[in-house]
């Protein structure tokens, strides 16, 4: 720029406001639309995330959620929340229960109630009608247990229930070491 003449430079200075100035306009004019773009698509967002709640367009509870009621109702100790989750014909299977109903399920498992404390799900997965849990459990004496279980469902209510436990404790009333 220093071989141009000295009225050439000032014209390109004038450009280069201009430009400048131009660019800087269309920059704030750009982000103008973003900031309102963003924040239309976050309130979208959170409008969404608030009304949906993990339920299905016809505000029924989702299988995952209604599966996680169990183990509230066992720290609750409340048979009656327990059972209004099951579906009729309900069944319960373990390594020391072959498709029990619910009378011997209340008689051989609902007891172990008494000894929990709480539960800390580690990993709930569904699938449709289908659901699987890990979790830990804690007793009152302070015993832990790890558990996976398999969860069956129809209609929105839990048909069958299998507890897959190896050679520890497995269940809060079990007296092995």
């Amino acid at each position: 720029m220093q071989g141009l003449p000295k009225r050439a430079r000032r014209s390109m200075k004038k450009n280069n406001r201009f430009i400048k100035n131009t660019l800087q306009i269309k920059l704030y004019e750009m982000k103008i639309k973003l900031k309102k773009n963003s924040v239309g698509c976050i309130l979208a967002i959170a409008l969404f995330l608030s009304t949906s709640n993990f339920t299905s367009l016809n505000d029924k509870p989702s299988n995952e959620k209604i599966v996680r009621g169990v183990y509230t109702a066992y720290q609750k100790k409340d048979w009656n929340m327990l059972t209004s989750l099951f579906a009729e014909g309900f069944n319960f299977s373990s390594p020391n229960d072959d498709h029990i109903g619910l009378a011997e399920y209340k008689k051989r498992c609902w007891p172990n109630a008494n000894n929990i404390k709480k539960f800390e799900i580690d990993k709930l997965m569904g699938d449709g009608d289908n659901v699987f849990v890990t979790y830990h459990c804690w007793t009152l004496s302070g015993k832990v247990f790890w558990n996976t279980e398999y969860f069956t469902l129809k209609d929105g209510k839990i048909k069958a229930f299998v507890c897959f436990f190896g050679p520890g404790i497995g269940f809060p009333n079990n007296t092995k070491k």
